[in-house]
C-alpha cells in the first residue's frame, strides 16, 4: 500500500478575503430549497433567435464547408472589433480605430482583469465606488493595488426610495498621490443608479487633476428606463487638454445588452496607449474568446434586428421593474428606484415589513440566507459588494430580469409568507 505523500496547500493570500462569490453561494441555496432565484442576475429566456442561429452556423456552416471554430485573433476577430467600432460612433459620434482602440474579451469580468493587471502596479490605488461588482476588489487585489473606497448611501430624508449618492468630499479624498485609477459603473449595480452628468463632470475633474485613469464599466449601457434619464459615457467628456477620451477605458459586453450573460463575450475600447495594457495582460489570461459567439455578437451589434431587440428588451424590463417593484411595495419594503440595469435593492428593515416578518433580522446575510427557506425566493445580500459591511445590514438586492411568470410566482411566494 502507497502512503498518500502529505502536502500543505492553501489558495494565496490575495484571496483570502474573498471566499466563494455570494452568487454560487445563494444560486446554491436557491437551487437546495427549490426557490425562484432572484438572486443571480441573470435572465431565464433566451437573446435574440438570429444572433444564436448565426453563432452556430458559423460552428455548424453544414456539408462540406469549415466552420469558423479556431482560434481567433487575440484582439478580436476583425468583424467584430469593426462592429464594436461602428456601435461606439453610432452612439457617440466618435471614432476608434477597430485594430488598435478596441479589445474583445472573454466578458467584461475578463476585460476588467486585464485593465487592472494592464495598468496597476503593486502600491497603485485605485478608486472604487462601493457598492461595487465583486470582481472588482478581487482584481484590484491580483494585481497588487490599494483600493480607496467611497461609498454610495441612501438618501438621508427618503432612504433608499430617494436613490443612492456620494459624498463630494469622500471622493475627493478618496484621490492623492497615488491614485492610478477610478473604477465607475453607471447604470450600477447592484442600486440602479445612473450616474449624472454633474457627477461624472466631478469624476472627470479629479482624473485630470490627479493624473489618473478612468475604467468604466458600461455593460448596462442599453438599460435605463425613464424619461429624462440618460446614459453619459465618461469617455467623451472635455476637450482639449482637459479631455476624458486619452485617459479612459470604456469596458462593456454583448451579455447584458442582448440577454447572452453565458456567451462571456467583452470589450475594451479606449486609446492605444491604454489598449496595449489591456492586451499586454489579456494575451496572457484568455488569448483569445470563443471565436462563433464573436459571429453572433458582430451580428448583433451591427443588424437591424439587433436594434430591435434591445427596445424590445428595454419595454418588457420597465415592465418587469413596475411588476417586482410595486409588489415589494405593498409588502411594506423600501425600494430604491433603479433607473438602470436590472436590480431592486430594497430595505427590509421598515416596521411592519412583509406582515412583521423582517422585525428582528439582524443583516442582510441573515434576511437573504432565510428567505430562501422561508418563502421560496431568493435574493442576494448586498453586504458582500461593500467593505464597510454594516452600509448593507438592512439592504436586500432582487433581480427583476426574468420572465413574467417567473416574477409572478416570486410575488405570489412572498404574499403567501408575508401573510398578505
Amino acid at each position: 500500500m502507497i502512503e498518500e505523500a502529505r502536502v500543505s496547500v492553501r489558495t494565496a493570500d490575495r484571496f483570502a478575503p474573498f471566499g466563494t462569490t455570494i452568487f454560487t453561494e445563494m444560486t446554491l441555496l436557491a437551487n437546495r430549497h427549490g426557490a425562484v432565484n432572484l438572486a443571480q442576475g441573470f435572465p431565464d429566456f433566451d437573446g435574440p433567435e438570429f444572433v444564436r442561429r448565426l453563432a452556430a452556423e458559423a460552428a455548424f456552416p453544414g456539408a462540406g464547408r469549415a466552420g469558423i471554430n479556431q482560434y481567433a485573433r487575440m484582439f478580436g476577430l476583425p468583424a467584430l472589433n469593426q462592429a464594436i467600432a461602428q456601435w461606439w460612433l453610432d452612439q457617440t459620434g466618435r471614432s476608434v480605430d477597430p485594430d488598435t482602440m478596441v479589445t474583445v474579451t472573454s466578458g467584461c469580468t475578463e476585460a476588467l482583469a486585464a485593465a487592472m493587471l494592464g495598468l496597476i502596479n503593486p502600491g497603485d490605488e485605485v478608486v472604487l465606488f462601493e457598492p461595487y461588482y465583486d470582481s472588482y476588489r478581487a482584481c484590484v487585489a491580483m494585481a497588487g493595488g490599494v483600493a480607496r473606497f467611497v461609498t454610495l448611501r441612501p438618501d438621508p430624508e427618503r432612504g433608499v426610495e430617494g436613490g443612492f449618492y456620494f459624498d463630494e468630499r469622500e471622493l475627493r479624498a478618496a484621490f492623492t498621490k497615488r491614485t492610478r485609477a477610478v473604477l465607475v459603473n453607471t447604470p450600477h449595480n447592484p442600486t440602479g443608479k445612473v450616474f449624472t452628468r454633474e457627477e461624472l463632470d466631478l469624476i472627470a475633474g479629479l482624473c485630470i487633476e490627479h493624473d489618473a485613469v478612468a475604467i468604466t464599466d458600461e455593460v448596462y449601457e442599453c438599460l435605463t428606463y425613464d424619461e429624462g434619464v440618460r446614459h453619459e459615457r465618461l469617455a467623451t467628456f472635455g476637450e482639449g487638454g482637459d479631455s476624458m477620451q486619452p485617459r479612459t477605458l470604456t469596458l462593456s459586453s454583448l451579455g447584458k445588452t442582448f440577454s447572452l450573460t453565458g456567451w462571456k463575450v467583452g470589450w475594451a475600447i479606449g486609446p492605444a496607449e491604454l489598449t496595449k495594457a489591456v492586451r499586454a495582460a489579456h494575451q496572457f489570461l484568455t488569448f483569445a474568446t470563443c471565436t462563433p459567439m464573436q459571429v453572433g455578437a458582430a451580428a448583433a451589434l451591427t443588424l437591424p434586428e439587433g436594434r430591435r431587440a434591445i427596445g424590445e428588451l428595454v419595454s418588457d424590463l420597465r415592465e418587469s421593474r413596475t411588476l417586482l417593484g410595486d409588489a415589494l411595495r405593498s409588502l411594506g419594503f423600501g425600494v430604491a428606484p433603479a433607473q438602470g440595469a436590472y436590480f431592486l435593492m430594497v430595505d427590509f428593515s421598515r416596521a411592519g415589513c412583509a406582515g412583521g416578518r423582517c422585525k428582528g433580522i439582524g443583516s442582510d446575510v441573515e434576511f437573504c440566507r432565510m428567505l430562501p427557506e422561508q418563502a421560496g425566493v431568493a435574493a442576494i445580500p448586498p453586504s458582500a459588494f461593500y467593505e464597510h459591511k454594516d452600509e448593507a445590514r438592512n439592504l436586500a438586492r432582487f433581480a427583476f430580469c426574468k420572465r413574467r411568470q417567473t416574477l409572478e410566482e416570486a410575488v405570489r411566494r412572498l404574499r403567501r409568507w408575508a401573510g398578505a
